[in-house]
């Protein structure tokens, strides 16, 4: 995975990362937004539309091995799941394409929300600027995509298995034809949406997200229906802030089967970069000047991570106890 090129896309991502530690405190080896999260396993299965619509080739195999991880908002690792700014939560799809001799992979990132506070880096960094110096409120009164993420309903899912996420910036499709489709993906859980109320959630522990998904697995695989909301001729695909009418198309394009959570998950949360950027023949980024910046910070901040990894290594086989 490769920095970004444009010096000004770089500078503004170890910008954002550095603001962000700011906000939330320094935790090495944790990410500096959803800080809090967990790996699990799984197999893709695609749908016939999906590889009428992309070349890709994880829809055109029976099915692929993923990597999926769920997560908390916040860069700080211990929030409590019953915390509201824990939401929305976040849920990563990694498609493992090639194990050998190469790893080829292709990522999809999401949220529990349609909703992003920023069209651009730029404007993503002065909107955690104005949260870090307290002036929010004077942001969100001239910023209306900003003021619409804040306000937006976020309700506790009941598991994460039982939430609905988005990915909130447009990709485009190609056909084996070199026909071009723009989509944006929600991902939608199988068993249904269900949301706590005020009660139940006084009843829960600070943990019970990540307590629940193992007791649900031992019932059967989380499942999800991965979906791709159409664009239609002169809708947006540059700018993550549009939304695109609730009458356009989707279309099923595979189900997601988690079965089991993967061994040594901190050591591999630590290791593991997600990239928004797809990589892979059959779908390109959009023009969205976002994509490439929150390719930046996923980069900078696993470098960081896989830095205070081997750091506390060598310090662990040193015989010299971990400062940190």
């Amino acid at each position: 995975m490769p920095l970004p090129t444009d010096p000004a896309v770089l500078e503004t991502s170890q910008r954002l990362v550095d603001v962000l530690h700011g906000i939330f405190g320094p935790h090495p080896g944790k990410r500096p937004v959803h800080a809090k999260g967990i790996l699990l396993r799984g197999i893709f299965k695609p749908t016939p539309e999906a590889a009428s619509l992309s070349a890709a080739p994880h829809f055109h195999r029976s099915s692929t091995p993923i990597l999926a991880r769920f997560s908390s908002s916040t860069g700080i690792p211990n929030l409590p799941d019953t915390d509201p700014n824990g939401n929305p939560r976040g849920l990563a799809l990694r498609f493992m394409l090639e194990e050998s001799p190469r790893h080829v992979h292709t990522d999809i990132i999401t949220h529990s929300t349609p909703f992003f506070p920023a069209k651009d880096g730029p404007e993503a960094l002065a909107f955690f600027h104005a949260f870090a110096s307290g002036t929010i409120k004077s942001f969100l009164s001239t910023h209306p995509a900003a003021q619409a993420f804040v306000q937006a309903e976020k309700p506790f899912p009941a598991s994460f298995g039982t939430e609905k996420y988005f990915g909130v910036n447009a990709f485009k499709f190609i056909d084996e034809d070199g026909q071009e489709t723009f989509i944006r993906y929600r991902v939608m859980p199988s068993a249904g949406e269900s949301y706590l109320d005020g009660e139940q959630l006084k009843a829960k522990s600070d943990s019970y997200l990540y307590d629940e998904l193992p007791i649900r697995l031992c019932a059967g695989p989380v499942a999800f229906d991965l979906v791709a909301q159409l664009a239609e001729d002169g809708d947006v695909t540059d700018d993550c802030t549009v939304h695109w009418p609730d009458d356009r198309i989707l279309v099923k394009l595979g189900t997601v089967r988690l079965d089991s959570i993967m061994e040594d998950n901190d050591a591999e949360q630590k290791r593991i970069i997600f990239d928004p950027v797809p990589r892979v023949d059959g779908i390109e980024p959009s023009a969205d000047p976002l994509i490439d910046t929150r390719a930046g910070v996923y980069l900078i901040s696993g470098r960081e991570r896989r830095a205070a990894r081997d750091r506390l290594t060598m310090l662990t086989y040193s015989g010299v106890p971990d400062e940190e």
